[in-house]
């Protein structure tokens, strides 16, 4: 990771920002050798669209109280995590409670150890932020996250449905603390 750079994003990232995410979404949760859920095609677009274009990136990196990384080698983005206030839906939660929403790393890019150093940075913030337990919501299928996260210290605290368009991927939501 020596030619690599982690840093916050900056306005002008936000297209390149969005097309990781889109793609790093894609190769996750929809190619054949991801989880290959089969989501229907206008549902997945609509759920693209509003998630990672370039307005709706934009307008995610100048959210009050969110905090952004980007992981860069050579002009090329490779992976970004995104915290924020939680928004997860659990009776105990709180908007002042801060939530690891996105962790993702690119395919090119997995294995350098980036998702481990982006949850670290991801971690130190929310716990200087919050005034309570931090957050993560996770897809149930993802069993490599949820290993990963139970590493450090998180539990599932609960179940809900994550809206994907009109599909409802089944989610577990992980608290620490």
């Amino acid at each position: 990771m020596t030619d690599t750079v982690i840093r916050p994003p900056r306005p002008e990232d936000a297209a390149a920002l969005g097309a990781l995410g889109r793609q790093t979404f894609i190769d996750t949760f929809v190619a054949e050798d991801g989880f290959a859920i089969p989501y229907p095609a206008a549902d997945l677009t609509a759920f693209l669209d509003a998630s990672f274009s370039t307005e709706a990136t934009t307008k995610k990196l100048s959210e009050p109280g969110a905090a952004w990384w980007v992981a860069e080698r050579d002009g090329e983005l490779l992976a970004f995590a995104n915290t924020g206030p939680n928004t997860l839906p659990h009776p105990e939660s709180s908007p002042g409670n801060m939530e690891l929403r996105r962790l993702y790393v690119g395919k090119s890019a997995q294995g350098l150890g980036l998702g481990t150093e982006l949850l670290r940075l991801s971690l130190d913030w929310m716990e200087a932020n919050t005034d309570g337990p931090l957050w993560i919501g996770v897809w149930s299928g993802n069993l490599k996250a949820q290993k990963l996260y139970g590493a450090y210290g998180f539990a599932k605290a609960g179940e809900y449905q994550y809206p994907v368009g009109a599909w409802r991927d089944h989610e577990f939501i992980l608290r620490r603390g």
